[in-house]
């Protein structure tokens, strides 16, 4: 079977106005049952509302992860992958993955969050060392001076110079989503200046636009595959 990129968008898990106690009831319930104790444990060192934001995505991961595999999402077991403390069930960061019947599940994934949505990329049947990474930026987040000379290259910094106000933002969230994106699929992450890599023309990384990813236009994501 022929590896194919499957990505969904989860809407935030907290509704305006809406009592909210119910959910998160119902949320905790779900993670104790369906996660590991290396993500639990991750989870409650974090502040409610993170911790849900963390939870719900999470779970939608490795509700994903279970749809795909065609399995119960309780027989999935995490196991992720970080350049620095190394990868195993114990692990509950850096590049996401899942252990079946002790065995790593044949699935790349890649998760993102912004403004409370959830980003998540899948490659079914990947090829040998084939490698994934996706991201979503809130274009808002970037208004600051002074992202340019950090994030960008001296062509970037260039291509961005002439513009203003939404226009600049989505332009800024357009590059740093493709960076992030890249930085994902190698594993570096922002171990690698983000100002040394230009993500315009980097080769295996692409804009995804709302009707390819679900996500309102207001937001802008990227996905790299190589």
């Amino acid at each position: 079977m022929a590896s194919q990129l499957v990505v969904r968008a989860c809407p935030p898990f907290r509704v305006p106005g809406r009592d909210s106690a119910p959910a998160v009831a119902a949320l905790e319930r779900d993670a104790l049952r369906l996660l590991d104790e290396p993500e639990l444990e991750r989870a409650r060192a974090m502040m409610p509302v993170p911790r849900q934001d963390f939870l719900a995505a999470r779970i939608a991961q490795r509700s994903l992860a279970a749809e795909l595999l065609q399995v119960r999402a309780q027989d999935l077991r995490a196991s992720y992958a970080c350049p620095r403390c190394g990868s195993g069930p114990d692990i509950a960061h850096g590049r996401p993955g899942y252990l079946l019947a002790g065995a790593p599940a044949p699935l790349l994934l890649s998760l993102s969050r912004a403004a409370g949505w959830t980003l998540l990329g899948a490659v079914t049947e990947p090829g040998p060392g084939q490698r994934l990474g996706i991201d979503v930026e809130d274009p808002r987040r970037l208004d600051f001076d002074g992202f340019d000379s950090v994030a960008l290259t001296p062509a970037e910094r260039h291509s961005v110079a002439s513009l203003r106000g939404d226009g600049l933002l989505r332009a800024r969230a357009r590059l740093w989503a493709r960076k992030e994106a890249v930085l994902k699929m190698t594993g570096e992450g922002l171990n690698r200046s983000p100002e040394t890599l230009e993500a315009v023309d980097h080769p295996g990384v692409r804009d995804l636009a709302p009707a390819a990813s679900g996500l309102p236009g207001s937001l802008v994501a990227a996905v790299a595959m190589g």
